[in-house]
């Protein structure tokens, strides 16, 4: 069902345990790990193998991640992806990551819209959901560009702290 997706700049490569290293580098760093508050920054590589695992189970399975390869430079730079892929309702859940020095380059523009399309093409869905920290002017920003209205507010504990999210919905018309 999942396969690797190809753009004019990136490959959206399909995560595998060959990520181990660039996946505990991504999910340690602190401005990864800014508006991320359902999990503690990684500490041990085994939790890197851990995350693989969960996109890596066996199909039919409600979630996959992407790495984001440049093409050009050969060089990772961010995933992307769904989780929570509920066939019956056809909805399903956006993330995505991009380290900083990659930011303003337009890269998460074109992976994200490759992987809508691949939701609406291939998965059929009907609804994405996004759910983005408040504070999150690039993340909603990118959201916004591809149509997600807000449609919610959810307070989620962290650290035991309360934090607000906007929540987001992009409704697909398909065929």
């Amino acid at each position: 069902m999942f396969v690797n997706i190809e753009t004019k700049r990136l490959l959206l490569r399909c995560i595998d345990q060959t990520d181990r290293e660039f996946i505990f580098e991504e999910f340690q760093n602190g401005f990864i790990n800014k508006y991320l508050f359902d999990e503690e920054p990684m500490t041990k590589i085994e939790q890197a193998d851990d995350l693989i695992g969960f996109y890596n189970m066996k199909e039919p399975r409600n979630q996959n991640r992407w790495v984001l390869i440049n093409k050009f430079e050969n060089i990772k730079i961010g995933t992307c992806g769904f989780h929570l892929w509920d066939t019956d309702m056809k909805t399903v859940e956006i993330g995505f990551e991009l380290l900083q020095q990659y930011n303003g380059q337009g890269f998460m523009t074109e992976a994200v819209e490759a992987i809508i399309e691949f939701a609406r093409n291939n998965m059929k869905v009907n609804k994405i959901i996004a759910i983005a920290f408040f504070e999150n002017r690039n993340c909603k920003s990118l959201l916004e560009k591809f149509g997600f209205q807000i449609v919610d507010k959810e307070e989620c504990e962290f650290r035991g702290s309360m934090y607000l999210h906007d929540v987001y919905e992009l409704v697909l018309i398909n065929g």
